[in-house]
């Protein structure tokens, strides 16, 4: 079922599904995460950095220990790479940001349960969302959770929400605001933060912007060169010797 090979562990739920594989998944789950991993890929591109979707964590190194698998983690300080899963202490530090996206199924776990789960593990923030059309019971028509590690007594303190529902997470650098079945992520100047593909959309934008502007500065230098040569041919000079 399970083996040790010198100091790597074959965990048991990396070759088999766990409960919440099991599970289905609704589209406004799928579409959250796909979106924000977009966002969180892009916004730290270029740094060290890695962000996982859905991968296996792990704490010790019993081959049936059961894994915590957040929808999404960041694990700043590290590079990228292809994994199967991720024992926190030997294939780097713990993830400092995760994420849990609702379903009916998980949501009371989320929401009451992995709090303390990821604080043992060493998680410093921990962000749970509801995307539901109609927000889930539980929820308590709120969609944005969020808690930060008490490093003290090892335990997750619950944020204060901001009067539009949002959080700030300092280890994002970013504001957290709902917008229904999306969570938008701010910088602290309220610019959004983009996908790869709309920030390319924004800056073929403002390359076009800006060669229209070149256009009409071009054109504008060209009418006033002819008003000139006009003038001058009305005085009798020949603009040809002039210019």
């Amino acid at each position: 079922m399970a083996r040790h090979i010198e100091d790597e562990v074959a965990y048991y739920y990396d070759s088999h599904s766990t409960e919440e594989d099991l599970m289905g998944e609704t589209s406004f789950h799928a579409d959250l995460v796909r979106y924000l991993m977009d966002v969180l890929t892009w916004w730290f591109h270029g740094q060290l950095c890695a962000v996982y979707d859905n991968l296996n964590f792990y704490q010790t190194a019993n081959p049936l220990e059961y894994p915590l698998a957040p929808d999404i983690a960041i694990i700043k300080g590290v590079s990228h790479h292809p994994t199967r899963s991720w024992r926190v202490g030997k294939s780097g530090p713990a993830p400092q940001v995760v994420f849990e996206i609702a379903s009916e199924e998980t949501w009371k776990k989320d929401l009451e349960e992995k709090p303390l789960r990821y604080a043992h593990m060493g998680v410093q923030e921990y962000f749970a969302y509801d995307p539901h059309e109609s927000p889930l019971p539980r929820s308590a028509n709120r969609r944005l959770f969020g808690w930060r590690l008490d490093q003290g007594r090892q335990t997750m303190r619950e944020m204060p929400i901001g009067p539009n529902g949002s959080l700030w997470s300092p280890w994002l650098e970013s504001w957290m605001v709902p917008d229904g079945a999306t969570l938008r992520l701010y910088n602290h100047t309220g610019q959004m933060r983009l996908t790869r593909a709309e920030a390319a959309d924004e800056q073929a934008k403002i390359d076009a912007r800006r060669a229209q502007a070149e256009s009409q500065r071009a054109e504008a230098a060209t009418q006033r060169a002819q008003m000139l040569a006009e003038k001058l041919r009305s005085l009798g000079i020949d603009p040809d010797q002039v210019l």
